[in-house]
């Protein structure tokens, strides 16, 4: 009886090896394309002329902090109660603030980078639409699903290249 089932389950599994044969895979990191294009790279830019200013007032903000910091430390010795507590509490005043303005930024970089991946959805859908119709591909994996792939699978530059073609 094991005999027959060993049979059977050999011939099930060469008569669908051709299948497997035949099915064309691919793999894609659909985030490494995305911000790997020119429209991403541009982007970049533009936020960061964009933020420039509050991003110029973070820093003027944490440096203050850290000048701060560093005079309760080397001064600490000389200093009085009171003189040190005014000290901390400005420290203090300013971690809060920097944490205001970073918090802001963050939000404000992050909602912008929300818009233009939304934006740039169907066109990261027409580029695989292209990409598996002219490559007649069966499956196209996400690369964050795959544990391993061989670099023959991967069509990520593939997307890029298709993605810079987009204007």
């Amino acid at each position: 009886m094991k005999m027959l089932i060993s049979v059977v389950l050999s011939i099930g599994l060469m008569a669908s090896l051709p299948v497997f044969a035949e099915t064309k895979i691919g793999v894609v990191d659909i985030r490494a394309a995305l911000f790997s294009s020119d429209a991403a790279k541009a982007f970049s830019k533009s936020i960061a002329g964009d933020f420039k200013t509050q991003e110029m007032e973070v820093r003027s903000v944490q440096e203050s902090g850290h000048k701060l910091q560093e005079r309760i430390k080397k001064d600490a010795a000389i200093m009085s109660d009171t003189e040190r507590t005014k000290l901390a509490l400005q420290l203090e005043e300013k971690a809060k603030e920097f944490k205001y303005l970073k918090d802001k930024l963050d939000k404000a970089v992050a909602s912008k980078k929300q818009v233009f991946l939304q934006e740039s959805k169907p066109k990261v859908d027409i580029a695989l639409k292209e990409i598996v119709d002219g490559g007649k591909f069966d499956l196209i994996f996400p690369r964050e699903s795959v544990v391993y792939s061989g670099q023959s699978l991967d069509i990520t530059a593939q997307v890029i290249e298709k993605l810079n073609a987009m204007k």
